[in-house]
């Protein structure tokens, strides 16, 4: 059988290591048979105009792990929701900078908020309103190649527009990050986060229409932590032994720019994946972070385009998850692999005791891109490590008002190369469709009819998954008709807490409750494979009123 390139491209998507999908493209192409069509469009790879990176050149662990900083709020203002009353305020400007990545690579070209990357952690603290004025101080002209055939990309918007969205955050539409509610450099936007909502590791990043890949890409994300008196009471490690690690790849040139794939066609240079060879913790490669042999808190967070992280520790020590996208799960859970999907989370205890002059990587599939070094001796581990965490009533799936089916689609040419990505088969621009009321429950069954697995986001919400189902693809192209082909899978352990990212996987029907607490708008839901976001697969929900 013929090994076409979005086969090839599929299934390099999950390696890292092996180069780089644009570096091992040719040697690909030239093992395939002749009868392979002809394919041009925006599926397809250029072979990259400059010399990359080859992980195998970098020496492992001789930079110091980065832990970012800690925003703090400059001012205080009012807001119109609290009157009579001021409010801190986080000033946080989007720079231009430049990143040494690796202690041998030049210093490379990016942007990043307060022109760090990643960008400064903000600490809220439930019921604790806070607003941070979200400013555009990049240049006027983009560093990486926009496609202006994408919708909200055209060329008569500016080139760089940014507009922030807190990702997990229950915050009103108009604080939200519409990614239509882009703007400019020069300007800004003063939103608000009324912070209602359970502890959790939320994280900050660009969300404009038609580039967000390209700004994620170019460094724009941050953490935002949320933290309740139920969580602290609880004893958890925390303050220096609480670390966010923010994993992502990257694809860089010998001289240290940024390298975003295209594709071969230079009119439209979209392309479905984008996948680096070199992944990054905290913004550095192959880092290395010294800890004293007690118990720290690690919160992971996939920022990565289209990577998924299959993460575990060598000498086969446990990870210790206590908690998914949308805080605690009902109790630890032991784990020796964690997988994330691109905006998933997962926050996990380790425990360095008993490890003091020793070392342990943290791997991402046999890999090794993290090295904690224990030292002899530390301070006097206070934490703990409860049995019980924090309940998670689950949903009752009976009392749903609205029980959506929702397809995930891919759409191809004629030649069957991959032109877009849809949900339910609709465009941004087509008619809001989804129109829940507030307060009510639904239940949404992600269709996917693709070969890819695909990261379903949703705003404003948090959901449990209810299970996933094989279904007869061809009954359903044929009648639009859910035939059953297994019985339902119940989701896994770790997926039983609070999530606002579902992996949906290909083949298979998945199935979600929520209740849609929060103020009435306008919101999106999506998909977070980024290149999958920006060529269609975002679709708006609005948010009515509850009836009176």
């Amino acid at each position: 059988m013929a090994l076409t390139r979005r086969d090839f491209l599929r299934s390099a998507g999950a390696l890292v290591g092996v180069y780089t999908l644009a570096d091992a493209w040719p040697q690909a192409r030239a093992s395939m048979p002749m009868a392979m069509p002809a394919r041009t469009s925006a599926a397809m790879l250029a072979a990259p105009k400059v010399a990359l990176v080859n992980p195998s050149s970098l020496a492992r662990f001789v930079d110091p792990l980065p832990v970012p900083a800690l925003a703090r709020a400059s001012v205080t203002r009012t807001h119109p929701m609290y009157p009579g009353r001021t409010l801190p305020c986080y000033r946080m400007t989007m720079r231009a900078c430049k990143v040494r990545l690796h202690r041998d690579l030049p210093a490379t070209p990016m942007w990043g908020y307060e022109g760090q990357f990643p960008g400064p952690t903000i600490e809220a603290r439930r019921g604790e309103p806070l607003l941070v004025e979200w400013i555009n101080g990049l240049p006027s002209k983009h560093f990486l190649p926009i496609d202006h055939t994408i919708h909200g990309a055209e060329h008569d918007k500016p080139e760089v527009r940014t507009v922030t969205h807190v990702h997990g955050a229950r915050a009103p539409a108009t604080s939200d990050g519409f990614p239509e509610d882009w703007y400019p450099p020069g300007h800004s936007a003063l939103y608000h986060y009324p912070n209602g909502q359970d502890a959790a590791t939320l994280w900050y990043h660009d969300h404009a229409m038609g580039i967000t890949r390209l700004n994620i890409y170019a460094g724009l994300f941050g953490t935002y932590l949320v933290r309740d008196d139920d969580e602290q009471g609880l004893n958890l490690p925390t303050g220096d032994y609480d670390i966010p690690l923010m994993l992502c790849d990257r694809l860089v040139a010998q001289d240290g720019q940024l390298y975003y794939p295209v594709s071969e066609d230079p009119a439209a240079p979209w392309v479905m994946q984008c996948n680096g060879n070199l992944v990054l913790c905290n913004g550095k490669i192959y880092p290395y972070f010294e800890v004293e042999p007690r118990r720290y808190r690690f919160r992971l967070i996939n920022t990565a385009n289209t990577r998924f992280f299959d993460l575990s520790l060598s000498r086969d020590q446990p990870l210790q998850q206590i908690a998914s996208d949308q805080g605690l799960l009902p109790a630890p859970l032991p784990r020796t692999r964690i997988e994330l999907y691109p905006a998933e989370r997962a926050d996990v205890v380790i425990d360095f005791a008993g490890l003091a002059g020793q070392s342990i990587q943290l791997r991402h599939q046999a890999e090794g891109i993290l090295e904690f070094r224990v030292r002899e001796h530390g301070g006097r581990d206070t934490s703990s490590l409860p049995a019980s965490l924090r309940a998670v009533p689950r949903i009752d799936p009976a009392k749903a008002v609205q029980n959506r089916i929702l397809t995930l689609n891919e759409t191809d040419d004629a030649n069957g190369n991959a032109m877009t990505m849809l949900l339910d088969g609709k465009r941004w621009s087509d008619p809001v469709t989804e129109k829940p009321r507030q307060n009510s429950v639904e239940t949404w069954s992600f269709v996917n009819l693709t070969g890819d697995a695909h990261p379903i986001h949703l705003h404003l919400v948090r959901f449990q998954i209810i299970d996933r189902r094989p279904f007869d693809l061809f009954a359903w192209n044929a009648h639009r008709k859910l035939v059953f082909t297994g019985p339902a899978i119940a989701p896994e352990s770790q997926e039983l807490g609070w999530k606002d990212t579902v992996r949906a996987d290909p083949g298979m029907v998945t199935r979600i409750a929520m209740r849609f607490e929060g103020e009435p708008g306008r919101y999106v839901w999506h998909c977070h494979l980024l290149e999958h976001e920006d060529n269609e697969m975002m679709r708006p929900f609005e948010l009515l009123p509850a009836h009176s």
